[in-house]
């Protein structure tokens, strides 16, 4: 799974502000990535799902213990709703002393932009 097609969970309007958010998470042992991986198409599905969700992508290297995710949302509340809602929270909780570091990023962009393009998003990461 090096990364999963960008999906559109809800069609954005145009010409829109949006809310991105980027996180990069790099496991402590393999055994927290594998945690990671089985964790993640729970979560994919419920991006699927999720109200607000604009669209949502995952790019994984397991055997670098390093994954990033990107997801846009109508709005900073739709996306802490999603974060704090199940099947994500608990998931997340659970998975947070495999966690060696981690990042997160978020900023504004028109929905005119989507999709957003991996090449766009990792140069932010530090």
């Amino acid at each position: 799974m090096p990364t999963l097609p960008w999906t559109v969970p809800n069609t954005p309007p145009t010409g829109a502000e949006a809310t991105v958010f980027a996180s990069r998470f790099e496991t402590r042992t393999l055994w927290g990535a594998l945690k990671f991986f089985l964790r993640t198409p729970k979560i994919w599905r419920q991006v699927g799902s999720a109200p607000g969700a604009y669209g949502a992508t995952l790019k994984a290297k397991p055997l670098q213990r390093t994954f990033w995710t990107l997801s846009v949302w109508e709005s900073p509340q739709a996306l802490k709703d999603f974060a704090s809602s199940a099947p994500h929270r608990p998931l997340a909780d659970g998975l947070r002393d495999q966690m060696k570091d981690s990042e997160f990023l978020t900023w504004k962009a028109s929905t005119d932009e989507l999709p957003l393009a991996w090449k766009d998003v990792l140069p932010r990461f530090r």
